[in-house]
């Protein structure tokens, strides 16, 4: 059960998503501001093997619903994301993006990768 709290908590905040990121102003509009699906992929560790989520980007501020996100999208598509000892990072492009993200599940380490695409 607590993998999945902790993948959950990974997806819904991330990828993605988890995005720290200072380049874009708090009160400006991103190029990447919408709604984007994630996909997580686990490449190694115990974690749940795939998840799909969507997370939205306002202000360049990456958001999910129920889940504490702490990062942001940079001007540049540079992303940082930072959820409860899981870590994503990346780049978006256009419509897409894609990374590489890193935690634990129960203490042991998972990691893999993450890809995105606005809707």
């Amino acid at each position: 059960m607590r993998h999945n709290r902790i993948t959950t908590t990974f997806f819904a905040s991330a990828t993605a998503a988890a995005f720290a990121l200072a380049a874009a102003p708090a009160s400006a509009a991103s190029p990447y501001d919408g709604v984007w699906n994630v996909t997580v992929v686990t490449k190694t560790g115990s974690c749940e093997p795939t998840v799909h989520y969507p997370l939205t980007i306002t202000d360049g501020h990456v958001s999910a619903p129920g889940a504490d996100v702490s990062g942001s999208i940079g001007r540049e598509g540079l992303v940082r994301v930072s959820i409860g000892g899981a870590y994503a990072n990346g780049q978006l492009s256009g419509k897409v993006g894609s990374g590489k993200w890193n935690g634990a599940s129960a203490g042991v380490p998972c990691s893999g990768r993450w890809e995105a695409s606005r809707q």
